[in-house]
């Protein structure tokens, strides 16, 4: 064989190694809070924020901590690499990607937060089309 067709065949292995492990690394499953205990590796967790605990910005760290509630009503402490997410105050609900710790916490590198739409219709209120 040449040495062009070898070169070229290792290159061609290298990006699909490389798309293989940026795919797995990226596909990351939903869990809750014991299924994310136990599985130990990177998962995002679904939850609410719980307003009532303590929620704050620790700037030598550059984190950001709260207290997450998934739908079984299981509660951790989230802390985030960064600021804030924004509209986190508005959030309906709130997705944290990471895994978690050895000291008991869920270290998120991403919050995705799900804020009210501006286009519902509040309360029972009915929009019926004109004729």
């Amino acid at each position: 064989m040449n040495t062009k067709t070898i070169v070229g065949a290792v290159i061609i292995l290298v990006f699909i190694i490389f798309g293989a492990y940026s795919f797995l690394d990226s596909n990351v499953e939903y869990t809750d809070i014991a299924g994310a205990m136990a599985k130990g590796k990177k998962v995002q967790l679904k939850g609410t924020w719980n307003k009532e605990r303590e929620t704050k910005f620790n700037a030598s760290t550059g984190q950001f901590s709260f207290y997450l509630v998934d739908d079984h009503g299981k509660e951790c402490q989230v802390i985030l690499e960064g600021a804030a997410p924004n509209n986190f105050e508005l959030a309906t609900s709130v997705v944290a990607k990471g895994r978690f710790t050895k000291e008991g916490y869920f270290h998120a590198n991403e919050v995705l937060t799900k804020c009210p739409s501006k286009y519902e219709a509040k309360g029972s209120e009915v929009v019926k089309p004109q004729s």
